[in-house]
């Protein structure tokens, strides 16, 4: 007789799902509590307190929300994260764009800087996406590090202008920005992470989480995409393309204005099927980094076959830590 065949093992259950994790429960309410001061002639400046998104294209399945954080939700403050998704384009030539910013801390107008800052980003990506499609395509990484520098100069320079405009310092009316592209073609795997400022980004692949954020300087140890003399390939696999070392002309807009005084920061490497990458601000990124049961939590929820939907994802992201009450905003891919 045939042997009999063995059956093939289930995957294991995800974790169920948690409020919080860590020593103990936060000490704010799970639950909004106040709503922010309204002006009634001034609606438009009003923010909700959650944002959420998805869509999938090529070979990616994307999920995106942005959450006030416990801290304003019990004062009544603004969320000072705002969120962008963008598709620009159609068919496979189409480039998605997740951009995500926060307005500096104790400033009346953080939550404007942010918005502006990304509508900016998206205005310039949005012109430019024929050009950078094609760039991701073909693999022209100092291409598309050179003028997307140039983008992300613009937009903050638009930003400075803005608070001089209103008779606030630079610093008054700011904000961080982080971005990621994602071709539609599903034959292209190059995934762009670029920005200025605080935040995260990581990628989960084979049940293990490594943090990718690009470290400014870095020249020792492992290699980074997106800094240096890199070889062709890094020791996970991920293929990489040559620097060219274009320099970063100055801003049109804004020529006599200071630099951003964080660094651009830039990597551009190729997924994995299985593999999930998450960009998030600094609100999810500290309690990623700071409460290893947060991201083991989290390797139990996103390590399945396919991608949460929007609720379960919302739930996942809103799980609490004690002593991290920011906003939280998080994108992440999921790779087919």
């Amino acid at each position: 007789m045939p042997p009999t065949p063995t059956p093939a093992l289930a995957p294991a259950p995800a974790p169920v799902l948690k409020d919080y994790v860590g020593s103990g429960p936060p000490t704010y309410d799970p639950e909004p509590t106040a709503l922010p001061p309204a002006d009634p002639d001034e609606l438009d400046d009003l923010v909700a307190d959650t944002v959420l998104d998805g869509a999938r294209y090529g070979a990616c399945a994307l999920r995106a929300v942005s959450v006030r954080g416990d801290s304003a939700r019990y004062r009544g403050e603004p969320r000072r994260d705002s969120l962008l998704t963008a598709r620009f384009g159609t068919g496979e030539h189409a480039l998605i764009l997740v951009a995500m910013a926060t307005g500096a801390r104790a400033t009346p107008g953080a939550h404007r800087a942010a918005a502006e800052v990304c509508q900016w980003i998206g205005r310039a990506v949005g012109r430019s996406h024929v050009r950078l499609a094609e760039d991701i395509r073909a693999a022209r990484r100092g291409d598309l590090k050179s003028g997307l520098h140039r983008l992300t100069d613009r937009s903050l320079g638009r930003l400075r202008a803005s608070a001089a405009e209103q008779g606030l310092q630079p610093e008054e009316y700011a904000a961080t920005l982080r971005c990621l592209l994602l071709p539609a073609d599903p034959d292209c795997r190059t995934r762009v992470f670029f920005g200025v400022g605080g935040g995260g980004l990581f990628r989960l692949r084979g049940g293990v989480w490594r943090d990718i954020e690009p470290r400014v300087g870095e020249v020792a140890g492992e290699p980074v995409v997106g800094f240096g003399s890199l070889p062709a390939e890094t020791p996970e696999g991920d293929r990489l393309t040559m620097d060219l070392g274009v320099t970063t002309p100055p801003s049109p807009y804004d020529p006599a204005s200071e630099p951003p005084r964080e660094p651009f920061r830039f990597r551009a490497s190729v997924a994995r099927p299985g593999d999930t990458l998450l960009m998030c601000t600094g609100g999810f990124a500290d309690p990623l980094r700071g409460e290893p049961e947060l991201s083991a939590y989290l390797t139990g929820r996103w390590s399945g076959p396919t991608p949460p939907g929007l609720a379960t994802f919302l739930a996942d992201t809103q799980v609490r830590v004690k002593g991290y009450a920011d906003d939280r905003t998080a994108a992440a891919v999921w790779e087919a």
